[in-house]
């Protein structure tokens, strides 16, 4: 796989570390996920393709432990407020000077300078910062997050993973590490570049425009069986094809751009989408380039047709349902982990081997309750 031989060592967090870590997992990585003592069962859910070891950082020893890992490491993720590595002797000025190749992300909500940067947050913290929370939300309604998708995962996580695989590049050339500062602030404002740059298409109060559900051709749709049919006609010959799949005549209808017949149009649409259901819809705009298609739950997305085609979905014995990982590499593809998630600890003994660690010292360590190893019972 792409990043094979590539050894991360994920400090553990709350998803957008975590993601990032599977992400790199999938592609290939060997990646160490750094666990607390005295946890039991890692929150985070995202542990694909991982191992978990156990050290007391806040302990001079676990510290030190951690410092020889990163000796030998190519990266570390670490996912804490500024200033929590550093009071534990593990900043990168303290961890490149011992290997200068080590590549050192650091994924925060506010990044490492600013005045937010020691404060917590969430997802919708971060989004509300970058201004790209102000854009999303219903006419007359307030701002609502879409999950927390874009800051967590896309702004966080994924931006940060494209940060190491920067940074990786980049020590092909020097032969040397460097620092990523990842906001989940900054990278959700970079996510929306196209916001800052099409500001004409939003100069209408939220939920009013082309593309945020102000148009009737760009919504989504209730259908007689309760599902739901998504709508994104927008160029005219799209549009045209929308028209005749919902049976009605074009010279009776307003100009698709008259935006003050949008409101009325939208309930015209919304009284014809609820006569059928969402199978019919489908049969109706299958295959057709209306840009019409079904709102499908968790459960459909794997009987769905294109989805099968591709196989986007993968049904694996131990994990259940999971999106194949994108995107598809044509030499070296994602290989997902099909083992269970790993046991908090249970590859303690077994990283700290590979490691250089000696069994005296390991035995050490464990009586010293500096690690901590929970390994499986046989019959699991």
């Amino acid at each position: 796989m792409a990043l094979r031989g590539v050894s991360v060592l994920e400090l553990a967090g709350l998803a957008p570390a975590p993601f990032c870590g599977m992400v790199l997992a999938d592609f290939g990585a060997q990646v160490v996920r750094v666990d607390r003592p005295r946890v039991r069962v890692d929150p985070s859910t995202l542990a694909r393709g991982k191992r978990s070891l156990v050290v007391d950082l806040k302990q001079p020893r676990g510290a030190a432990v951690l410092r020889r890992l990163c000796a030998r490491a190519d990266v570390v993720l670490e996912p804490f407020r500024h200033g929590v590595m550093e009071k534990l002797q593990l900043g990168p000025e303290i961890l490149q000077r011992e290997n200068p190749k080590l590549i050192y992300a650091r994924l925060s909500g506010f990044g490492q300078s600013g005045r937010f940067s020691r404060v917590a947050g969430h997802d919708i913290n971060y989004l509300a910062l970058s201004g790209v929370l102000s854009k999303i939300g219903r006419s007359g309604e307030n701002p609502y997050a879409p999950l927390n998708l874009l800051a967590d995962f896309a702004g966080g996580g994924l931006i940060c993973a494209l940060g190491i695989m920067l940074a990786l590049f980049e020590r092909t050339h020097s032969g040397r590490g460097q620092i990523i500062d990842a906001s989940m602030v900054e990278g959700t404002a970079y996510l929306g570049s196209f916001l800052w740059k099409s500001l004409g298409l939003w100069s209408q109060p939220r939920g009013q425009n082309l593309l945020d559900g102000g148009a009737p051709f760009y919504a989504t749709y209730r259908t007689a069986d309760g599902g739901f049919m998504a709508v994104g006609a927008i160029e005219p010959q799209f549009y045209e094809l929308l028209i005749k799949g919902l049976g009605l005549k074009p010279d009776e209808l307003p100009h698709q751009m008259s935006t003050t017949d949008w409101p009325e149009m939208k309930k015209k649409f919304a009284d014809v989408f609820a006569k059928k259901t969402k199978a019919e819809w489908c049969q109706i705009f299958d295959g057709t380039d209306a840009c019409v298609t079904p709102v499908l739950t968790f459960e459909e997305v794997t009987h769905h047709g294109h989805n099968q085609d591709r196989g986007s979905f993968i049904t694996d014995r131990e994990q259940g349902v999971i999106p194949r990982p994108a995107p598809l590499l044509s030499n070296t593809p994602a290989i997902p982990s099909s083992k269970r998630d790993p046991f908090v600890g249970e590859h303690t003994e077994e990283v700290l081997q590979e490691f250089g660690f000696s069994e005296e010292e390991i035995n050490q360590l464990k009586s010293d309750k500096i690690i901590e190893s929970n390994k499986p019972r046989a019959n699991l």
